[in-house]
């Protein structure tokens, strides 16, 4: 990378460290707009810095996973798309993912900050800036509270997985998942209560798995597996399973498995008030989790597609075809449960990290006033020194949508699929602003990362990246479309908009306290 693009140590560590000192002076000076007292001015609500180089680098890879995100959800574009969707889509999400990455890199560097997103957008946004802090607010915190529904549903139709696996006889009720999720979210709920002592374990192991890992499958598939020839890999395009018949959407739809597996990674930004250095540390981690673990899909993608095998029935239609991948490989029920179970540890870690990072995005929305029960929320535990209420609302979401898969797997997926749409809705909006500061001029004094001469075409090239790909969100991947096969994402994320447009009318545009930066 050039060389006004780097990171310049010496003087980053300087004003990283003046950053530390000066964190608890700053939540006590920070200028709202409104006269009101704020949650922040009512009781301390402030976590401390501890959080060192190696432990946040592994927490913003882990929780990205990307080969292993795709690993489990492949199956969505086999029918939509095929193999030539995955791998140039996998190319073309990669280049995407880093150069949104690095543009919130280097956001993150002037101003590393819990609410990310929605700080931004407000203090860069040419006007209104209260109300595009707590509409990015609304956007990203519904994203994320959604997305820890996510890994609990992986995890339980992995482990439904492989009893039916184990036992063709097994046939799994919808009660059965639901309280694989609640177990599942109950561990790492737990363990949160105990971050600050498990951190460095959960993130070295967790890290050293997500690489060592990733080379036993693509060893397990080079050594054993079928392989495909390349006209299979490069040349053939599904668009006659799903009802789509133009190969066109096809492709665009079969993108978005791609897209979801790079998808997160502003999580580590809302750590940001617990890691030393953070103007350095923090904008590196985003770098490394995108770069490394985009390139990390592109190789599995590739290897996978050219030692898939023949697309069989259980390939096709099973919940978890990779079961059946590794299985035709190795021709071992025991191998091939224990791949799986492993990589089914470390969607533990990412949910793991998951709560820890969401838990503090909605304890500092709810200290600006952001949230209804502002005051409940915002509360930090004195001797954990933790947003345990915060904790306690991520668990009764996972709880809850659990409850709902019981009653319906559509609404239950309707609002999982919210996740993704959102997140990238909330990438777009501090890109775009910071644009236009660019241009207009003059923007906010650079931290000690800066793109440089490549910053103007990299955020314009994110912002098209980004429109490209929420055009293709709301889509059904099935026709005909049915109350069952219905993509609710579009509509779900309509319901947040008018829940944050409600909330600023009725009170929040009297309430809602958007804390000016440190460069301001």
């Amino acid at each position: 990378m050039a060389s006004n693009t780097a990171l310049d140590l010496k003087e980053a560590t300087n004003h990283d460290e003046l950053v530390d000192q000066a964190s608890k002076h700053d939540e006590k000076t920070l200028v709202a707009p409104s006269a009101e007292p704020s949650v922040t001015g009512r009781q301390a609500h402030v976590l401390e810095r501890y959080i060192n180089l190696a432990s946040v680098v592994n927490f913003g890879v882990i929780i990205l996973a990307s080969w292993e995100s795709f690993a489990v959800t492949f199956q969505f574009a086999l029918a939509n798309g095929g193999p030539a969707s995955m791998f140039y889509g996998s190319i073309l999400a990669g280049f995407g993912c880093c150069a949104v990455g690095f543009s919130l890199a280097e956001l993150a560097s002037i101003d590393p900050t819990v609410g990310a997103q929605y700080r931004w957008s407000a203090n860069l946004a040419p006007s209104g800036k209260r109300f595009w802090g707590l509409l990015q607010g609304w956007i990203t915190t519904a994203a994320w509270c959604f997305a820890c529904g996510g890994p609990p549903s992986i995890l339980a139709n992995i482990i439904s997985s492989l009893a039916i696996f184990n036992n063709e006889n097994y046939v799994p009720e919808r009660w059965h998942i639901s309280l694989i999720m609640i177990a599942t979210m109950i561990v790492p709920f737990v363990f949160n209560l105990w971050f600050r002592k498990l951190l460095d374990a959960f993130e070295i192991t967790g890290g050293i798995m997500h690489i060592v890992l990733f080379i036993v499958f693509i060893v397990v598939l080079i050594v054993f597996g079928p392989r495909s020839d390349s006209d299979f890999v490069f040349k053939t395009l599904i668009s006659d399973v799903s009802g789509w018949n133009n190969p066109g959407v096809s492709w665009g739809l079969g993108l978005l498995s791609m897209t979801f597996s790079v998808t997160g990674f502003d999580s580590v930004l809302h750590m940001s008030d617990e890691v030393r250095k953070v103007r350095t540390r923090v904008p590196r981690s985003i770098i490394l989790a995108c770069t490394v673990n985009s390139v990390m899909l592109f190789v599995f993608v590739t290897v996978m597609l050219f030692y898939l095998g023949p697309l069989t029935e259980e390939v096709t239609t099973a919940p978890l075809p990779l079961i059946y991948v590794l299985y035709g490989a190795t021709k071992s029920k025991a191998a091939t449960n224990c791949l799986i179970s492993l990589l089914a540890v470390i969607i533990f870690f990412a949910l793991f990290n998951m709560f820890a990072s969401v838990s503090r995005l909605v304890w500092v929305f709810a200290r600006d006033n952001g949230l209804p029960f502002s005051p409940f929320f915002a509360y930090v535990h004195p001797t954990l020194k933790l947003p345990v209420n915060a904790l306690l609302l991520l668990s009764a979401v996972v709880t809850c949508l659990s409850l709902i898969y019981i009653a319906s797997a559509t609404a239950f997926n309707a609002l999982i699929s919210l996740q993704a749409l959102a997140l990238h809705v909330s990438y777009f909006f501090p890109i775009f602003f910071m644009l236009l500061r660019k241009l207009r001029g003059p923007p906010p004094p650079y931290g000690p990362f800066k793109l440089g001469a490549v910053g103007i075409p990299l955020n314009i090239f994110s912002l098209c990246y980004l429109v490209y790909v929420v055009l293709w969100m709301p889509f059904p991947q099935i026709l005909p479309v049915t109350k069952d096969n219905m993509n609710y994402a579009g509509p779900i994320f309509g319901a947040v908009i008018l829940g944050a447009l409600g909330h600023w009318f009725l009170r929040a545009r009297k309430t809602f306290k958007m804390p000016v930066t440190r460069y301001e």
